[in-house]
């Protein structure tokens, strides 16, 4: 019994003894594929000189465009309407009638005065006459003038209620709302229609305090709208506010020509200076840049190695960044295999 156990701790001895050197084995031919690149071995990366670069000061701003001009208009008289000529949707001229109130009470009214100031007339010669003879006193002369005048002046009012039954455009446009139905009996300043002048639209943008010096009044600017993608319309600046919001931003109106009619009230418009300036400056390629553009650095190589160095930045757009200070023209700015790197790292390149 003895003898079967000692043989068979033999036996697994040897067999763990078998796997050690089977993994040892394997672990030395792995080593000898696997290849450790040595720390003093150059890495490969992309470099360039810095150099002058045009930047453009763009300044560009969102806002929605708004109608022209739009009023609800009133009723200058009082009555039933008995002529409606618009609908929602039609076109009016400046002028043009929208609606007729009826006038029939006020056109009598105004021919019944026009008889009496006929009578008063008369009277105001016959009187006028005899009293030169003293056959009457001047004071009935001078009733006989006054009333004659009240009536005058009564029939202009009536005149300009008749003119007043008859509602008119006060400027082209659009009906976008009809408030009242033909047969309906209104007051005096009761809202009729709404009127929209859309020749030219106002887009509205707001401008944030650092820049809205570089506005002025009647400027040219650029405005260009998503859904006419690769057109530019020309607006002039038409208002400057003099007092910002809460957000220190200023309201500014940009008036844009819609002769065509092609552009609608409530699109996005972005408006963009014309002739804005531009500058040209030394600059290195953004993708060059190590961490945020708020401290940036990049790798220079300097006597094969890369050396991490900060510098002062200025003026940026989608591809460069302008170099104040802490760059030198001829230095060599790594562009590509940054990620690699670590500060003082060998580097080399293929020029």
């Amino acid at each position: 019994m003895n003898k079967k156990v000692i043989v068979v701790g033999l036996i697994a001895i040897g067999f763990v003894g078998l796997i050690v050197v089977k993994l040892l084995s394997n672990k030395e031919e792995v080593a000898k594929k696997i290849f450790i690149n040595d720390v003093n071995d150059p890495i490969l990366v992309e470099a360039i000189q810095p150099s002058m670069h045009t930047f453009q000061s763009e300044f560009s701003y969102l806002g929605t465009f708004e109608p022209y001009r739009q009023n609800i208009i009133g009723a200058e008289g009082q009555g039933r309407i008995v002529s409606l000529n618009v609908q929602e949707g039609d076109r009016i001229a400046q002028g043009g009638v929208i609606a007729k109130l009826d006038d029939e009470m006020l056109q009598l009214q105004i021919d019944n005065l026009e008889v009496s100031i006929e009578g008063q007339k008369n009277d105001d010669n016959r009187y006028t006459s005899l009293s030169k003879d003293a056959a009457i006193p001047a004071v009935q002369v001078e009733k006989t003038k006054l009333g004659l005048k009240s009536s005058e002046i009564q029939k202009k009012q009536l005149q300009k209620q008749l003119r007043g039954t008859v509602l008119k455009a006060p400027f082209s446009g659009v009906i976008t709302k009809k408030l009242v139905d033909l047969g309906s009996v209104i007051g005096m300043g009761s809202p009729v229609v709404e009127i929209t002048d859309v020749s030219s639209l106002k887009l509205t943008v707001n401008v944030p305090e650092r820049d809205i010096m570089k506005f002025s009044m009647n400027q040219l600017v650029n405005v260009s709208i998503d859904v006419y993608p690769g057109e530019m319309f020309q607006g002039k600046v038409s208002l400057i506010g003099i007092q910002a919001d809460k957000t220190h931003n200023f309201k500014v109106q940009v008036l844009v020509n819609n002769a065509k009619g092609i552009l609608r009230a409530g699109m996005y418009g972005t408006s963009s200076l014309v002739n804005s300036s531009s500058i040209s400056a030394f600059s290195i390629p953004r993708k060059a840049l190590v961490g945020s553009t708020k401290q940036p650095k990049v790798y220079v190589i300097r006597n094969g190695k890369a050396v991490l160095v900060s510098f002062n930045a200025g003026t940026a757009d989608g591809e460069f960044i302008e170099v104040v200070s802490g760059l030198y023209k001829n230095d060599k700015i790594v562009i590509k295999g940054q990620v690699n790197l670590t500060n003082n790292a060998p580097v080399k390149t293929n020029k």
